[in-house]
């Protein structure tokens, strides 16, 4: 995913989620209670977003995900999704799964990823 670490790519996909849920409402303290993390991890983490221009924030401290910030996101996301679903038809707990696909999300690539969805999709 480019110059994008795992947690830069994990806070992106939470703020989409969160995002989503929240008409677009999100601000670094939902992000915080959402991954389980302090307040400071946010906030650093939110400065290597905005300097790596993935994310905006207006005077009210609202995050807003650029167009870079919504495809890396989006990209992430997609890949949670399949990954999870596809472990739960495999037998695996849905809780497992989750976070089996957290972790793998970032590490598979996008070729290896279309490989796996091209193979889930002809098997239904």
């Amino acid at each position: 995913m480019g110059n994008i670490h795992t947690s830069g790519e994990d806070y992106l996909e939470t703020i989409l989620v969160l995002w989503n849920k929240q008409n677009g409402e999100v601000r670094s303290i939902d992000v915080a209670r959402e991954l389980n993390v302090t307040k400071p991890s946010v906030s650093n983490a939110m400065k290597i977003l905005r300097e790596g221009k993935f994310i905006t924030m207006d005077e009210n401290g609202f995050i807003t995900l650029t167009d870079a910030g919504r495809y890396v996101a989006e990209k992430i996301y997609e890949k949670h999704l399949v990954l999870t679903e596809w472990l739960v038809s495999l037998g695996v707990d849905r809780k497992i799964s989750e976070h089996d696909a957290c972790k793998i999300e970032h590490v598979l690539s996008d070729e290896s990823f279309a490989a796996l969805k091209k193979h889930i999709s002809e098997e239904q």
